[in-house]
């Protein structure tokens, strides 16, 4: 498939059965997250593989939004190996984290489809609070959860995913 195929087809996956994900897979996927470009190339960002069934119930104490995805990776970027812009006067202390983080997941969502695997990005969740549940230290800032497994017999994507927009609305020259 090509990439352009990807990216229209992929949806956010709500019906996960229970088949684990192979090793061999989750390997090319976190690899996938590892070679992003990030800013100065400082790659802050951090995975955390959540599939056991003690931090799987870890997992259903922070967020609702499991969607019982037998395998989850908390995408979490170092606060101290970002890239900072002091002199930003839109965004005050500004850093990269968060988008260096963002596309490594988002990355990883687009692997993980192409082996097959669907995704759910979840942000439904208090920061501190998983921090807290999972010991993290305190310069471990969460960005996102990325649910991965395979789909169930109910698999579908929600009709809004095929809804956009006209390019004319995201699109000015200047």
């Amino acid at each position: 498939m090509n990439f352009s195929d990807l990216a229209k087809n992929r949806y956010s996956e709500r019906y996960f059965d229970s088949r684990p994900v192979e090793q061999e897979k989750l390997d090319k996927i976190l690899e996938a997250g590892r070679v992003v470009p990030t800013a100065c190339n400082y790659q802050p960002q951090r995975f955390f593989v959540i599939r056991s069934e003690e931090a799987m119930e870890k997992l259903r104490a922070v967020t609702r939004f499991h969607y019982n995805a037998p395998l989850f990776l908390l995408v979490c970027y170092d606060i101290r190996e970002v890239w900072k812009n002091p002199g930003d006067r839109c965004y005050e202390n500004y850093n990269s984290g968060e988008q260096d983080a963002s596309i490594a997941a988002t990355t990883m969502m687009y692997e993980a489809e192409e082996l097959g695997v669907h995704t759910i990005w979840v942000r439904g969740f208090d920061s501190k609070t998983v921090v807290d549940t999972f010991g993290l230290p305190e310069y471990m800032i969460p960005v996102m959860l990325l649910g991965l497994g395979y789909p169930n017999e109910r698999a579908k994507a929600n009709p809004w995913h095929f809804k956009r927009k006209p390019i004319g609305e995201f699109v000015t020259e200047l």
